[in-house]
C-alpha cells in the first residue's frame, strides 16, 4: 500500500538511499519536536535546507535504534513549549518508552556500568510542532542574555508571611498530585519550616519528574541539581552553589522554597498546556494552537506505532500502520476547519446584512445640508434658551424679593386683622347694647345663604352658557378654516384655467379671486363672554349682536349670482371650441384615411409595375439567350 505523498510520514531507519518524501499540505516541517528523527529524515536534511541542523545534534545506541535528538530552533512566544523539549540541549539521549500510567518515583538502587547505555535518561517529552513556522518570539525559557553578578532575586522569600504561602500551596500541590504515594515518603507538618536533606531530594526529584517524566536521577543531588536548574533557564540558578544544595535548611530555606515554587508552578504550566487550557487564550490574541494539537497527536501516536514495529518490517508495513494516524489527522483537520467555514458562512451573512444597513441608513439619512440647517436652528435655540434663563433667574431674584415684600404686607394684615378683630367684638357688643335678638339674626343668615345659593346657581348656568359659545366658536373657527383652504383650492385651480389674474385668458379682464373679508382677531376668542364691556367686536364671529356673518359678508365675490353665470358661459365657450375642434379633427382624420388609401393605391401599381418589368427583363434575357 503506496502511501500519500500530501502527507508528512515518519519511516524506520532504511539505507543509505531511503529518503523522507517531502511534506506539501502541512507547510514547511519545523523539526521542533524532541522526538528523534528517523535516518532518512536526518539524511535528507543533511542534503536539503535542514542540513545546519546536523552540527547540534549528537547519536546514542539504544538497543538497535538510532535516537537522533535535534537541537531546539527558536519557537513562538506564547508559552508553548515544553520545558522538555529544552532539555534535548543535552545532546546524548536515547528513546525510551515509558509507561502512560502512574507508577512509583521512589529512588532505586543505581544499575550497573554495562546498562547505563541503555537506560540513559532521555528528555523527550511533550514535544510541540507549529505549522506555523519559526516566528520572531522566544520561549519562555530563552531569555535576553543576563547580566553580569549574581542576580537579586525580587521575591520577598525573606518574608515570613510569603514563606507560609508558597509553602501552603506547594503543600497542596503535592497533595493533590499523590506525592506520597509516589514518593513513599511522608511529609511532616513542620517542612515549611524545618525540612530535612531528605525532603528536598524528594520533592525536587518528583517535581522535575513532573516537567521531563523520562529523567533518571543518577548521581548525587548537589551535582543533579546545577544542571537541571541550567537547563530549565531557573533566573536565579548562579546564586545557588552546591554547597547550600547538600544543606538546604537553616538560612538558605527560603531560596529552596522559592526554586521549589518555581518548579512548581513551571509544572502546573505544562499541565495547563498539555489539557488545552490555554487554547482560549492563544485565540484571545490571534494564535490557532489547533493545527499544532493536531500534528503533535499524529506525530506522537504514529512514532510510538513505528517505534512498536518490528525490525524486519519494510516500507508498506510502515505505510500500512501509518495509515489510520493519518487518515485521523486529516479528519480533525476537516473537522477543525469545518468549524472556521460554519463561522465564515456566519460572518458572511452578518456582512451582508450590515451592508444593507448600511445603505438603508445612507438612503434614509437626511441631506448633511438640512442637518446642518438643524445644527444652526438649533445653536440659536441654544443661545435663546441661554437668554431665557439668564432671565428667569433675574426674575426668580425678583420674585424672592417679592416674597419679602410680601412677607411684611402678611404681617401688615395679621396686624389689621387683629384690629378687625377687636372692631367686631367692639360691634358685637354695640348690636346687643341695641337689642337685636337672635331670630333677627337668624332671619338674615338665611336670607344671605338663598342670595348666595342664587348667586352659584346663576354663575353655574353662565359658566355653561360660556361652554357652549366656546364650542360654536370652535365649531365657526374650524368651518372657516375650511372655508380658507376651500379659497386656496378655488384660486389654485382658477389660475391653472386661465382664470385668475384679470389679465389671464379666460378671464375676459374680470377679478375671479376669492378672499376670505373676515375682520382679523386674535382667533375669534370669546372674550366677549367674560364679563367685559369694552371687548372689540373683532374678537367675535358674529356680524352684529344678533345674526353671524353672511357669504356676502366672508367673500369679496357674488359665487352663486356673478361667478355661476361666468363660469357656466364659459363651460359652455370651451364646449363650443372642443365641439369645433373635434370637428375639425374628425375631418383631418377622414382626409388622412383618404391619403392613406390613394398612397396604397399606387404603392400597388407600383408593385404591378415591377412585377411587369421583372417578367419583360425575364422575357428580355430568354429572347437575347
Amino acid at each position: 500500500m503506496s502511501q500519500d505523498t500530501g502527507l508528512w510520514s515518519v519511516r524506520r531507519p532504511r539505507e543509505v538511499s531511503s529518503t523522507l518524501e517531502i511534506p506539501t499540505t502541512l507547510g514547511g516541517i519545523n523539526y521542533n519536536t524532541g522526538l528523534p528523527q528517523p535516518a532518512s529524515a536526518m539524511k535528507r536534511s543533511a542534503s536539503g535546507a535542514g542540513a545546519p541542523y546536523l552540527n547540534s545534534h549528537g547519536r546514542s545506541m539504544s538497543g538497535s535504534r538510532h535516537s537522533l535528538a535535534l537541537s531546539r530552533p527558536s519557537q513562538p512566544m506564547f508559552q508553548r513549549s515544553s520545558s522538555g523539549t529544552n532539555l534535548a540541549d543535552i545532546g546524548l539521549s536515547s528513546v525510551k518508552r515509558t509507561s502512560m500510567r502512574d507508577k512509583s518515583f521512589a529512588p532505586t538502587p543505581a544499575p550497573g556500568r554495562s546498562s547505563q547505555d541503555a537506560d540513559r535518561r532521555s528528555s523527550v517529552y511533550r514535544a510541540r510542532t507549529s505549522t506555523a513556522g519559526p516566528m520572531s518570539h522566544q520561549s519562555f525559557f530563552q531569555q535576553a542574555p543576563q547580566p553580569a553578578g549574581v542576580p537579586r532575586d525580587p521575591r520577598p522569600l525573606r518574608d515570613r508571611s510569603y514563606q507560609a504561602r508558597i509553602g501552603q500551596e506547594l503543600l497542596d500541590y503535592l497533595a493533590q498530585n499523590n506525592f506520597e504515594m509516589q514518593m513513599k515518603h511522608t511529609l511532616s507538618q513542620n517542612i515549611i519550616k524545618s525540612p530535612t536533606q531528605k525532603d528536598f531530594n524528594f520533592m525536587f526529584q518528583w517535581l522535575y519528574r513532573r516537567i521531563d517524566p523520562s529523567h533518571k536521577f543518577q548521581k548525587n543531588i548537589d551535582q543533579e541539581v546545577p544542571p537541571i536548574l541550567k537547563q530549565l533557564r531557573y533566573p536565579y540558578e548562579r546564586s545557588i552553589t552546591k554547597s547550600q544544595i547538600a544543606a538546604v535548611g537553616g538560612q538558605n530555606w527560603s531560596t529552596f522554597l522559592g526554586l521549589l515554587h518555581w518548579m512548581m508552578q513551571l509544572a502546573q504550566m505544562l499541565d495547563g498546556y498539555a489539557s488545552n487550557r490555554y487554547d482560549d487564550a492563544c485565540l484571545e490574541s490571534g494564535i490557532d494552537v489547533t493545527g499544532d494539537h493536531i500534528i503533535f497527536d499524529f506525530l506522537s501516536k504514529a512514532y510510538r506505532d513505528w517505534l512498536a514495529m518490528d525490525e524486519d518490517a519494510d516500507d508498506e508495513d510502515a505505510n500500512r500502520a501509518l495509515a489510520p494516524h493519518i487518515e485521523r489527522m486529516a479528519q480533525a483537520f476537516e473537522q477543525s476547519n469545518s468549524k472556521y467555514t460554519s463561522e465564515l458562512e456566519m460572518l458572511e451573512g452578518e456582512n451582508n446584512r450590515l451592508l444593507r444597513e448600511i445603505e438603508d441608513l445612507e438612503k434614509s439619512t437626511p441631506d448633511p445640508a438640512v442637518l446642518d440647517n438643524h445644527f444652526r436652528i438649533m445653536e440659536e435655540d441654544k443661545i435663546k434658551f441661554e437668554e431665557y434663563n439668564a432671565l428667569a433667574m433675574q426674575r426668580s431674584d425678583k420674585y424672592e424679593t417679592r416674597i419679602q415684600v410680601l412677607h411684611e404686607e402678611l404681617e401688615k394684615l395679621n396686624e389689621e386683622l387683629r384690629e378687625v378683630e377687636d372692631e367686631r367684638r367692639g360691634l358685637q357688643k354695640a348690636v346687643d347694647d341695641l337689642g337685636i335678638s337672635m331670630q333677627d339674626i337668624d332671619r338674615m343668615t338665611a336670607e344671605r345663604e338663598r342670595l348666595q345659593k342664587g348667586i352659584e346657581s346663576a354663575s353655574q348656568r353662565l359658566e355653561e352658557v360660556k361652554k357652549k359659545v366656546a364650542e360654536k366658536e370652535l365649531e365657526a373657527g374650524k368651518k372657516l378654516d375650511d372655508l380658507e383652504r376651500m379659497v386656496d383650492r378655488y384660486n389654485t385651480l382658477a389660475y391653472q384655467i386661465g382664470l385668475i389674474p384679470a389679465t389671464a385668458v379666460n378671464a375676459n379682464g374680470k377679478d375671479y379671486e376669492l378672499q376670505v373679508t373676515v375682520n382679523d382677531g386674535p382667533d375669534f376668542s370669546s372674550s366677549q363672554l367674560k364679563g367685559s364691556s369694552g371687548a372689540s367686536s373683532s374678537d367675535r364671529l358674529l356680524v352684529d349682536p344678533v345674526s353671524g356673518y353672511q357669504p356676502a359678508h366672508i367673500l369679496n365675490l357674488d359665487l352663486r349670482g356673478q361667478v355661476k353665470n361666468s363660469f357656466l358661459t364659459l363651460r359652455k365657450e370651451i364646449s363650443e371650441r372642443r365641439t369645433v375642434a373635434m370637428d375639425m379633427m374628425m375631418k383631418d382624420h377622414d382626409l388622412l384615411d383618404g391619403i392613406k388609401e390613394a398612397i396604397e393605391d399606387k404603392r400597388s401599381e407600383v408593385e404591378a409595375l415591377e412585377h411587369r418589368v421583372r417578367a419583360a427583363e425575364e422575357e428580355y434575357e430568354k429572347t437575347k439567350e
